[in-house]
């Protein structure tokens, strides 16, 4: 497992960071930098409260096949701070938390931090990653971070 480190100032409050980042709408517009094709959708099923089962889920447009991870929201302090545990892998709707492949991502954590300051907030991201993905996320995550502060600022 490899950790990453990112981080990004945004020119919005920690709250308004945190909704854009969470909101339904918002969060498929700010993962687009994570899936596969410009045409896959991505969307979480569940909820962000602390000790939820929550998936992050992509659809392939040729296939509609879902895949993506099975999580748990292991702390969420609202404009504070966001911690999501990695369980599994979704593959085509099944949740796999047992298999080879899905151990190779386990456990596996990504965190938020937000510190506002005069009305700008600093993102910091921690995320652990297989290293085989760690070349594709470094590449991805400046991209998204990117979207999500144009999505914050713009608002």
């Amino acid at each position: 497992m490899k950790k990453l480190h990112f981080s990004i100032q945004i020119n919005a409050p920690a709250e308004k960071v945190y909704k854009t980042m969470l909101e339904k709408e918002t969060y498929a517009e700010w993962t687009k930098a994570f899936s596969p094709t410009p045409d896959s959708t991505s969307y979480v099923k569940g909820d962000w409260s602390k000790g939820s089962k929550i998936l992050f889920v992509g659809t392939d447009p040729e296939t509609g096949q879902e895949g993506g991870m099975v999580s748990r929201i292991a702390e969420n302090k609202p404009n504070e701070f966001v911690s999501i545990e990695h369980l599994g892998i979704l593959n085509n709707g099944d949740e796999d938390t047992t298999s080879d492949e899905a151990r190779k991502w386990t456990p596996a954590f990504e965190n938020y931090t937000f510190k506002e300051e005069n009305g700008v907030t600093e993102l910091l991201i921690d995320v652990d990653t297989a290293e085989e993905l760690a070349d594709e996320f470094e590449k991805a995550w400046p991209i998204a971070l990117d979207k999500l502060k144009e999505l914050a600022e713009n608002d």
